[in-house]
């Protein structure tokens, strides 16, 4: 029995010890989209937050294409270690599943939940050029015209994909989609006219709408934000109930130690408990989370059920 007890002691001392060691390389955060956007926002503000604490350069890779499906699989396939992780996103997560024929990862399986860093609404925007000031009168405009208004996405399958074909359906309309691969990248055609409409980070539309480059419709949330506590809702005009969030969190591939989950997530968590810290998120549309695994991976579990409606509502076909 001492000899078996022996046996199994110096067994865990090597996944103790190497628990405890971590992180002894640089980390990688794969981004599934191009940069600028905010899933690319969040997991470089994440990588400052595990580089002040534990010491070793993150580097976030940006692997962008196919609503974000792309850089996810890599990073469900990639070795569970603590070394590889995830920008969390809903469109390659929570809706890939009810938007894609063929997904080589099953999000809710192939992944280790850290934290939900925030969530944020999105504000409704047009070109200038289109002679509607508000939902009710771009609705009346787009019912004259089925299908000749473009939106743009950051990709089929992707939350402002689905987001936007909810809004149609709800509001009775039949829009164009044109897939980017990023928000940052669909934003510059917006705001030159090659793109009519096209759901916006508040922080970013902000100063367009100011400067008139953009005009705001309304926005996502269920209630107005106080970055533009002059624009509706789009439940306050006429799309009653209705409401889109994006989200970010990090993620790591299924089967990293646990050690290494609580350890990432109590480096993020702190920081999203600082007020200053929460102060600066809020100050640019976000509404801060910092839940912990068990509570994310339920999150996502919802989310996927939640958007599964609202294919099957809007009838999107899986592509």
């Amino acid at each position: 029995m001492t000899r078996i007890c022996i046996t199994l002691m110096a067994a865990l001392l090597p996944a103790a010890g190497w628990g405890q060691a971590y992180p002894a390389k640089p980390i990688r955060i794969i981004v599934p989209f191009a940069p600028g956007g905010p899933t690319d926002t969040h997991s470089r503000w994440a990588g400052q937050q595990i580089t002040a604490a534990l010491g070793q350069q993150v580097i976030v890779e940006n692997r962008g294409g196919a609503g974000g499906t792309i850089g996810t699989e890599a990073a469900a396939k990639a070795v569970p270690d603590g070394y590889t992780l995830l920008g969390g996103n809903p469109g390659p997560l929570t809706i890939a599943p009810s938007a894609r024929k063929q997904l080589n990862y099953a999000p809710l399986r192939d992944f280790a939940p850290i934290t939900l860093i925030a969530r944020s609404a999105s504000c409704i925007c047009v070109h200038p050029s289109l002679p509607a000031t508000a939902v009710p009168e771009f609705i009346a405009f787009a019912k004259q015209r089925p299908g000749k208004i473009n939106y743009a996405t950051p990709g089929a399958g992707t939350v402002g994909h689905f987001s936007i074909e909810s809004f149609s359906a709800r509001a009775g309309i039949k829009m164009t989609m044109v897939p980017y691969k990023g928000a940052a990248v669909y934003l510059v055609d917006l705001i030159a006219g090659n793109i009519d409409f096209a759901q916006v980070q508040v922080f970013q539309a902000v100063p367009l709408v100011n400067a008139g480059k953009l005009r705001a419709l309304g926005v996502t949330a269920a209630a107005r934000s106080p970055l533009m506590p002059a624009v509706k809702t789009a439940a306050e005009q006429g799309l009653k109930g209705w409401s889109s969030y994006n989200w970010n969190g990090i993620l790591a591939p299924a089967g990293t130690a646990n050690a290494i989950i609580e350890r990432l997530h109590a480096v993020l968590h702190t920081p999203l408990t600082d007020p200053a810290t929460r102060k600066q998120l809020e100050s640019v549309g976000y509404e801060v989370s910092g839940i912990g695994p068990a509570d994310y991976a339920a999150f996502l579990k919802t989310e996927t059920g939640n958007w599964a409606a609202v294919g099957r509502a809007a009838g999107i076909q899986k592509q």
